[in-house]
């Protein structure tokens, strides 16, 4: 059975988008995932169709309404299903590769695009959707959250990387941030590939790299050296 993602939106047109294309693309086609996008609109009632109303306690902009999220996650809810149910949110907690991987194993994923200043908290706590953020900046909405955490996904899924080692060596995956690459021409604007590299020595080369990633992780992102560092 392929990997399945049912994504709520306002903008079902958005999809597939990048994930139509490449790796994602590709496994798509050959049925490893599915995707369908959801019209939030479909399931409002009344003249108007209405999805927002003002927010209770007043304030800014508009808030997506309980009973018509509500409805849509039901409509994609068969019974005994149990992928998990998330909403992309800025106040969300941080997408990470293990995260990515739990998600992987879950056979698929539910993803409500949040818009306008937000949800109604108790269609988040009655539907028991998780809350994830894909960084510290606000977007207009979901959609570019919901590709992200996709094509996270996906590239992890079997048959849709040619090499497995190409992913077990990314960053993240070890705890550190990737090492330096590089390949031909041997000398670029004066610039050398590091000697080590052409030696041949594969131990050699293998302690290079780690240090090398080591190094990295320490200067851009202390907060995950720190991490590793304490894995010891």
């Amino acid at each position: 059975m392929p990997w399945r993602a049912s994504v709520l939106t306002l903008y079902p047109d958005m999809f597939p988008g990048p994930l139509g294309t490449t790796l994602a693309g590709r496994a798509l086609e050959n049925g490893i995932w599915s995707l369908e996008a959801v019209h939030i609109r479909d399931f409002a009632e009344g003249k108007h169709r209405n999805v927002d109303d003002t927010p209770a306690g007043g304030g800014a902009g508009m808030v997506l309404r309980p009973d018509v999220v509500a409805r849509a996650i039901d409509h994609v809810t068969a019974e005994g299903d149990t992928r998990p149910r998330i909403l992309l949110s800025p106040r969300g907690k941080p997408l990470t590769q293990e995260k990515v991987h739990q998600l992987k194993d879950a056979g698929g994923v539910i993803l409500l695009c949040g818009r306008f200043e937000g949800v109604d908290q108790r269609v988040i706590d009655g539907r028991e959707l998780e809350e994830i953020s894909i960084g510290d900046y606000i977007l207009s909405g979901g959609e570019l959250g919901a590709m992200v955490l996709m094509d996270a996904v996906v590239r992890l899924l079997p048959g849709v990387m040619g090499k497995v080692a190409s992913g077990e060596e990314e960053s993240f995956e070890s705890g550190l941030l990737e090492y330096p690459h590089y390949t031909r021409p041997t000398v670029w604007e004066g610039r050398e590939i590091p000697e080590i590299l052409t030696s041949g020595h594969h131990g050699n080369i293998a302690k290079w790299r780690q240090q090398q990633a080591i190094e990295l992780t320490k200067d851009r992102r202390p907060d995950l050296y720190e991490a590793w560092k304490s894995r010891d």
